[in-house]
């Protein structure tokens, strides 16, 4: 590949694309959310929203100097991120509040970056989240997991038309702004009836002593607050 070859793809990557037209927006955030809310749907797509969870754990705990040994991906879309150091304090406390609230703010950042015409960026910044994730997983299952999501936003990215990277830009930005609320109402489902004992927001609660339904409406008006902003930027070609 010579200079004028990656000048060129440095260029298409930074550059801007023209905005899809109204109905392709409305049209994705509708499939989004029906993806969402059909349960034989959910139960697979839910998976893209248990990536962004653990790999928000794994950018909190790398962030705030922790030692991250790795992270688990399981077929019932469960994961699991490990990470040593201080088992109690701030770092901790960010560690556990990342991973319910990581998809949402993932959501909008992907709306801002499509409020700004920059599909091609996204797809690419896409790939290279989950290729640092990719090494950071553990079990075989979330390999795969990984590596089929990251081959999905490569080959639109390198052999998609215009209109194909715009329409997948968006589903996956309007998924992960609807995807983000409904495992935090399903958490604090479990957690009345019991169940989820030690969930992430049942151990913020012994690491602050701030209650756990606290940090429940903390994650749900978070990702109530992503999606009605990015609503507002997804739907600016209309």
């Amino acid at each position: 590949m010579d200079a004028r070859t990656i000048d060129e793809l440095w260029s298409a990557v930074t550059g801007t694309q023209p905005a899809p037209p109204g109905w392709l927006a409305l049209a994705t955030g509708a499939a989004a959310l029906l993806a969402v809310l059909a349960r034989p749907v959910w139960r697979i797509a839910r998976n893209a929203v248990t990536i962004a969870h653990e790999g928000g754990h794994g950018l909190a705990a790398v962030a705030t100097n922790r030692r991250l040994a790795g992270i688990r991906l399981h077929s019932d879309t469960s994961g699991l991120t490990l990470s040593y150091g201080r088992p109690t304090g701030p770092g901790m406390v960010l560690t556990a509040a990342a991973g319910y609230t990581a998809p949402a703010l993932l959501g909008l950042g992907c709306a801002a970056l499509l409020a700004a015409d920059r599909i091609t960026l996204l797809l690419w910044l896409a790939i290279a989240l989950l290729l640092a994730l990719l090494v950071r997983i553990r079990n075989a299952f979330g390999f795969l997991s990984v590596l089929v999501t990251g081959a999905a936003f490569f080959l639109v990215s390198w052999f998609g038309s215009p209109e194909v990277q715009a329409g997948f830009a968006y589903l996956g930005s309007w998924f992960l702004l609807f995807g983000a609320v409904r495992p935090v109402l399903e958490l604090q489902h479990q957690r009345r009836r019991g169940q989820a004992t030690d969930s992430d927001a049942d151990q913020l609660a012994r690491l602050t002593g701030v209650p756990g339904l606290a940090w429940i409406t903390l994650f749900l008006v978070t990702a109530l607050a992503a999606l009605a902003l990015g609503t507002t930027w997804l739907l600016r070609p209309l």
